[in-house]
């Protein structure tokens, strides 16, 4: 890899020196599509006079590049990594700029990376994964950001603007078709009510069969220990598949313009009823310590107490436990499944196939007297919004902006964490969330420019619970609990203010200041399933042992009800950069800056000595970049090289030393710092009139600093040294090439190709090498035919064009005291649509 890196930072390089002395291209124009304007900062400026490292996206390239996820634009972001969630996660996001992110959607962790519409803030990580409706752009900012607006983000900002109304009578509607009975119907409308008051209508909806396969093992394996789903006791046989989308979305706006004012009014819904996210089976086995799994192993599968006792977590045709092991992978190496031919299972392609069934049909015992327990396959959504932002301009150089909203969001879904008919992990999950902001600022100008800047207040105030069935038959002593629901009231404030000073007209210096004060409280609250709280009878068994199945449920959790955890904190961040203007082509800056993460405490204590805080993490980024038009603006090319001191890391553990009962863990601790140093360069090109070139390149080295223990880890983890932060690639590339050509007629016909790269990432902090998603290169084409007037558009789209088969991501639960089984999320085979928009 550092080879690799070597090369290609030379390359970036060379670029960089090319670029620096091209003052003669001044005298050029900009051409179409060229400006881009961005509220980076305090005040509306073209991209390439921004000293941020920002990538912005304007409503005409996602259209050509067909995106419509927010997780789709990080394919061209240089140093971002954007996915959804894996199928514990839900309905959410999991986002990273530069190494810094968060991967847990518990509202005990604040996310890495903001992600704002309209300049408001979304709190947390299960409503983030946003459709991109009716925008005008997007800007993705890399590197810390707080002291102009907003809450503070230590990774980056995600940016999302909305169309705002124009009054002018337009419209749109599309319909698509696609694999998978994909079916997509989006449509627009923005009309005047007065001459001053305009409203903008938008809506979509879509829906998607299910690409992985819910197969019946027992069916499939009649010569097997398994019986079939529909001859067993219990049986929960009305699902087919999973990934499956139905969503709906709607959008109304209105603008209200006066004279030196003006008022934007907002409301969305968004309602998501689909299929469980798409998870299969990759490996299984005995857990064993960090890079000792066995795949050809088998797990016991039974519940045993001190007294030998034992319970089957799944009873096979001859009244002994079902064992799991290599025999329930459909594909793959570590896979000995008889029902694979030739790569596919009934007529399947193997590699998404999946035996989950979502159901523990494991017989009662007095540890666990609640079964049976069907977990749903699902993934639910339902989420509104209410925006308002005020822009009063007080003179020619003073301007009042206040932004509020409310928001609030239920996200429920269901998880088999095995992905297997052996009930060794379900869960059922629930979220309920509302968050309500303010937000002023102050933008002022002085002195005829020579002083700009502005100041604010920014205030956040949400509620959240969360709330599941816990099952977890591979904990020895089975728990199988409700997790709370666990309260999580939160309120952060800030006040900021930066100003920029510009002595010159090509030389400017811009300080700011922020300075933040949060406060979270969880509370924990474990009860059985019957309502009943752990603790009552649970070590009146003759040896005192809480694992014994003579015990009462749940006695390990004894302890963690109605117990708080509180985190209170307040921060300085502080940002300066320097920028200069070489020419109208060359601008080169140079920036310090700072971020902050508020710290929490453990969410999922299984005991109460895993029942921890965790402290704020920090960063401080020195970053130089330089923005250049060349070659009679034909040829744009942006850069930026960084140095992110990250300090306080915030990871989540497998391992847990420090626990007195050997439990599993999942617990977020700070476990040590890095150097974090990269490249990025973004090119755009116009070589030839009607062909368009762009690409970007993205190069990242992580090194911890924190002192390692004899065995080479992080002193308190088994988190090696030599590690990197999860979904982090070291190297990443993009490449788009369009060619329009315009008919005789004057029709337009254009061709559209994007790739990008992605190498090796991580989906844990241990970076187990079964939790390593591999490298991969996607490409997707796009053929679209416009008619004369614009009116009607006709577009055939396919994604994945090389019919890659990759991982969006792992989960490895294969150290002691885990599940024994490795799960992925497969990204979506070639899939092909076809599209027709009338624009009016």
């Amino acid at each position: 890899m550092k080879l690799k890196t070597l090369s290609v930072a030379s390359s970036l390089a060379i670029i960089a020196s090319m670029a620096a002395p091209a003052y003669a291209q001044d005298d050029g124009e900009d051409r179409p599509g060229n400006v881009i304007v961005v509220t980076a900062e305090f005040r509306e400026a073209n991209l390439q006079d921004t000293p941020i490292a920002i990538t912005a996206v304007n409503a005409e390239m996602l259209e050509a590049r067909g995106q419509t996820g927010i997780e789709d634009i990080a394919a061209q972001a240089p140093n971002v990594s954007l996915r959804p969630q894996p199928q514990n996660g839900g309905s959410g996001l999991i986002a990273f700029i530069r190494g810094v992110g968060q991967v847990d959607f518990n509202y005990a962790l604040d996310p890495g990376v903001g992600v704002y519409i309209d300049d408001v803030f979304i709190p947390t990580l299960s409503s983030s994964l946003l459709e991109l409706m009716d925008l005008e752009r997007v800007e993705i900012l890399r590197g810390p950001q707080g002291t102009l607006a907003g809450k503070n983000s230590i990774g980056g900002s995600i940016k999302l603007f909305s169309q705002k109304p124009r009054g002018d009578g337009s419209g749109s509607m599309s319909v698509e078709y696609g694999s998978y009975d994909h079916i997509q119907v989006r449509a627009m409308a923005d009309f005047s009510i007065t001459d001053n008051l305009s409203m903008r209508v938008s809506g979509m909806g879509r829906s998607r069969d299910g690409y992985v396969a819910m197969l019946d093992y027992g069916a499939l394996h009649p010569d097997s220990n398994v019986l079939t789903v529909g001859r067993g006791p219990y049986t929960n046989t009305d699902y087919e598949a999973m990934g499956g989308e139905n969503l709906v979305a709607a959008r109304a706006a209105l603008r209200y313009e006066g004279d030196g004012f003006e008022i934007n009014v907002s409301g969305d819904y968004t309602r998501e009823d689909s299929q469980a996210v798409p998870t299969v089976l990759l490996a299984a086995g005995n857990p064993a310590p960090i890079g000792s799994f066995d795949p050809f192993s088998s797990n016991p599968s039974v519940s045993v107490g001190s007294d030998g006792q034992s319970i089957p977590w799944l009873v096979g045709k001859d009244g002994n436990a079902v064992l799991l092991n290599c025999a329930f992978v459909p594909a793959g190496p570590n896979s000995c499944d008889t029902a694979n031919n030739g790569g596919r299972i009934a007529g399947y392609d193997a590699r998404f196939v999946s035996y989950s069934t979502f159901m523990d049909g494991m017989e009662p015992n007095p540890q666990a007297p609640f079964k049976p327990y069907f977990a749903l396959p699902i993934s639910e959504f339902e989420g509104y919004g209410v925006h308002g932002n005020v822009t009063v301009d007080l003179s020619d150089n003073m301007q009042l902006v206040y932004i509020g909203s409310y928001r609030a969001y239920t996200s429920k879904w269901g998880q088999d964490q095995d992905a297997t008919p052996i009930p060794v992990a379900q869960l059922d999950n629930k979220l309920d969330h509302s968050a309500w902001s303010s937000e002023i600022r102050l933008n002022f100008e002085a002195a005829e420019g020579l002083l700009q800047g502005t100041v604010g207040g920014y205030y956040l105030d949400q509620e959240g619970d969360y709330e599941a069935r816990v099952d977890l038959n591979y904990v020895g002593h089975t728990i199988d609990f409700i997790h709370g629901p666990d309260t999580t009231p939160s309120t952060s404030k800030a006040l900021f203010g930066t100003v920029t000073l510009r002595p010159t007209e090509d030389f400017s210096l811009t300080g700011g200041l922020r300075y933040t004060k949060d406060k979270k409280v969880y509370t924990y609250f474990r009860s059985n399933p019957d309502g009943g709280i752990p603790g009552a009878g649970c070590f009146d068994d003759p040896g005192g042992n809480p694992s014994s199945l003579d015990s009462s449920p749940n006695c390990v959790l004894t302890g963690l009800y109605d117990l708080p955890g509180l985190f209170k904190g307040t921060r300085w961040d502080w940002r300066v950069v320097a920028d200069y203007r070489f020419s109208d082509s060359f601008l080169a800056y140079g920036s310090i800056s700072t971020g902050y993460k508020g710290g929490g405490v453990n969410p999922r204590p299984f005991v109460p000595d895993q029942a921890l805080p965790f402290s704020p993490e920090t960063a401080t980024t020195y970053e130089m970049g330089f923005k250049s038009d060349l070659l009679d603006r034909r040829l744009r090319i942006n850069g930026a090289a960084f140095l992110n001191k990250y300090n306080n890391i915030i990871l989540g553990k497998l391992v847990c030393p420090e626990s007195s009962l050997p439990t599993p863990c999942l617990r977020p601790e700070n476990i040590g710092s890095a150097d974090v140093k990269g490249l990025e360069l973004e090119v755009a090109s116009e070589p030839v009139d009607g062909l368009t070139i762009d690409g970007s390149l993205a190069i990242l080295d992580f090194d911890y600093t924190t002192g390692l223990d004899a065995n080479g880890n992080l002193l308190g983890t088994s988190i090696a040294g030599t590690n990197i932060t999860p979904y982090t690639p070291e190297l990443t590339y993009s490449i788009g090439i369009q060619y329009d050509h315009e008919l005789d007629s004057g029709a337009l016909i254009s061709a559209r190709f994007d790739g990008a790269f992605q190498d090796d990432i991580y989906s844990n902090s241990e970076n187990t090498e079964l939790s390593r998603v591999d490298d991969r290169f996607l490409g997707n084409f796009r053929l679209a035919y416009t008619d004369p007037e614009d009116e009607w558009v006709m577009a055939l789209e396919v994604e994945n064009v090389f019919d890659k088969f990759y991982f969006l991501s792992k989960s490895d639960v294969t150290t002691p005291g885990s599940l024994g089984v490795v799960t992925g999320v497969p990204g979506l085979p070639r899939t092909w649509k076809v599209s027709v928009t009338r624009n009016f």
